[in-house]
């Protein structure tokens, strides 16, 4: 498992490349790449700022990767999450997952993707043209975090 909290962009490719020859069994890699959007209910957004408390972040990252793998038969996982301040279409969540079968694969990924959403201790602001905003957490992460508990 490798959980990252950084500033700088990082290369999916390497990081997707690392996985997938790690071991000579694995049979699939899944990634999800999260970028800043651009626009956002109904707003043009030309910056994302994240704030996070260091330490207490990478922990939250972690245990959320030892769910994925205590619930599905995935060999590693790469989770990278950029903080600071992002411009609008930049890359800022990278989720990727090893197994040998595809189908652990996706299910990992997008678990922890929808736990990324709602558990894990980061805050954001955007900026406007009219100014800034925090941004609240939506329903919609709530209700696909809860699917998982069914």
């Amino acid at each position: 498992m490798a959980v990252s909290v950084q500033t700088e962009d990082f290369d999916a490719g390497l990081e997707i490349s690392r996985l997938r020859n790690a071991r000579k069994d694995t049979g699939a890699v899944v990634s999800f790449i999260g970028l800043v959007r651009d626009l956002n209910e109904g707003d043009q957004v030309s910056q994302l700022t994240l704030e996070h408390y260091p330490g207490m972040t990478e922990k939250a990252l972690e245990a959320i990767v030892s769910q994925a793998q205590n619930r599905w038969a995935i060999f590693d996982a790469v989770v990278i999450h950029r903080v600071g301040t992002l411009q609008a279409t930049e890359q800022i969540v990278l989720v990727a997952v090893s197994s040998a079968h595809r189908r652990e694969a996706f299910k990992a990924c997008e678990f922890i993707m929808d736990y990324l959403k709602t558990e894990a201790p980061f805050w954001k602001k955007e900026r406007m043209q009219s100014g800034e905003r925090w941004l609240d957490a939506k329903n919609s992460d709530d209700e696909a975090r809860e699917r998982w508990n069914q």
